[in-house]
């Protein structure tokens, strides 16, 4: 469970943690929950564009969470057309030492790259033919435009300006290492609801105690204010 008042205070340390290193959001960002219902906003919530802030509903955000914005996306019927916008791009922060935990997309492929900060550091591993980790297989990803084979459970430490390029069914684990860690997300059209297998038995969004009233909406406030 996060209290909205801890998640109002991430928004305000994110937005100027992103704003140091020259990228800004989007005008609906900074939109209040009242502003953004009165204006059109159908494509934002059908295409869960926005804020994120997530502790995989484990209560320890410090330790095992992550700080999200999806600036655009696509959708599953642009994918299966085969036209249209097919395409998503994300910011993120990852904390130092902040885990993102274990887990793989079935549909989406993305590039991760530092933009910014320390050095991001991932756990990475195969899938075996169930698609559950492979523990002996090693993995072979694109960093840059040249392939680089880690064995299973191999560690990724990418340096700001560094990408790797992970396809579906690759598991993936990140966090921070030496500071927080500014990253952007190119990726095949975005479903955080759907498109998400965790290792371990968590939530994908938050649960949040309303102790205040939100700073901006979430994009899992959408179906509850909007």
């Amino acid at each position: 469970m996060m209290k909205r008042s801890l998640i109002n205070s991430i928004l305000t340390e994110g937005d100027a943690f992103i704003r140091s290193f020259g990228y800004v959001m989007p005008p609906f960002a900074y939109q209040s929950p009242s502003e953004l219902k009165a204006s059109d906003h159908s494509m934002i919530r059908e295409r869960g564009m926005g804020w994120d802030i997530t502790d995989y509903g484990q209560g320890k955000f410090d330790e095992l969470g992550l700080f999200l914005f999806t600036v655009r996306n696509g959708l599953e019927a642009d994918l299966k057309s085969g036209n249209g916008m097919l395409y998503a791009e994300k910011i993120m922060i990852s904390r130092d030492k902040q885990l993102s935990p274990m887990h793989k997309h079935f549909v989406k492929a993305e590039d991760i790259i530092n933009r910014g900060g320390g050095t991001l550091v991932l756990e990475l591993f195969s899938s075996d033919k169930t698609g559950e980790i492979d523990p002996s297989a090693d993995v072979v990803v694109p960093v840059d435009g040249r392939l680089k084979t880690l064995p299973a459970g191999g560690l990724l430490k990418l340096e700001p300006g560094e990408s790797v390029t992970l396809m579906p069914g690759v598991w993936h684990a990140f966090w921070g290492e030496g500071g927080d860690v500014l990253i952007g997300e190119v990726s095949t059209v975005n479903d955080d609801r759907n498109d998400n297998k965790f290792k371990m038995e968590i939530g994908r969004f938050a649960s949040i105690e309303e102790d205040e009233a939100p700073k901006h909406l979430l994009v899992s406030d959408y179906d509850t204010f909007l």
